[in-house]
This record gives structure tokens, C-alpha cells and sequence, in this order.
């Protein structure tokens, strides 16, 4: 994925409509956490299994499509509009992760690393 690239697509597609000025931070940040609850709506009431199986269902799976879409849409315009690098930011935090979460403690295990 080319994040630089898709950025600019997603700027130039704001400003062929005029909506640049609707897209600071802020509203962006609220707009992801619409669309993040978007996606979870559709497993809202399902089951683990049933959820599991969401892909089965080329529905489903489509409507799943659509909303990590629109997650990912304003999620690369916030990181635009604020000057982060989000390619450098996602591998910089899973070295932390790494750090935080060491598998030879954690393997198989859901706890936060302030747990053990």
C-alpha cells in the first residue's frame, strides 16, 4: 500500500469538492471513531462464531469492506493533516509492542503487559 499516494488521492479528491476545510483534525478524529463504530455495528449482536464466519457471506463481507474502508479513508487523511508518518509510526509501535509484549511471556495469553 502506498499511504503517500493514497493520501494525495483522498486530498485531491476533497478538493475537487470543496470539503478540505471540513477535514481539520478534529472533525477527522471524530469521523473515525464514527466510522470504527460503523464496522462495529455489524458484530454487534453476533457471536463469536457467527462473526467468525462473516466472510462466508459475500454481504457481510462486502458491508465489512465498505466500513474498514472508510476507517482506513480518514485514518490516512488525520495522519496527513498532522504530520505523521503513519508507515513509521505502525513499525515504530510494534517494536514497542514487541518490547511491552515479549512472546516468551505472553504466549497464549490476553493479559496486558501491566499483568504480569
Amino acid at each position: 500500500m502506498d499511504i503517500k499516494a493514497l493520501q494525495a488521492v483522498l486530498q485531491d479528491f476533497a478538493d475537487a469538492r470543496g470539503w478540505d476545510k471540513f477535514h481539520g483534525p478534529k472533525n477527522l478524529a471524530m469521523a473515525l471513531s464514527v466510522e470504527a463504530s460503523e464496522l462495529l455495528e455489524i458484530f454487534q449482536w453476533l457471536s463469536d462464531d457467527a462473526a467468525s464466519r462473516i466472510a462466508d457471506d459475500e454481504v457481510s463481507k462486502q458491508h465489512v469492506a465498505e466500513e474498514l474502508a472508510d476507517v482506513a479513508i480518514y485514518l490516512l487523511r488525520l495522519a496527513d493533516k498532522v504530520g505523521v508518518d503513519l508507515e513509521a509510526s505502525i513499525q515504530a509501535k510494534i517494536i514497542k509492542n514487541g518490547e511491552k509484549y515479549p512472546a516468551e511471556l505472553v504466549y497464549g495469553s490476553a493479559k496486558k503487559y501491566t499483568e504480569y
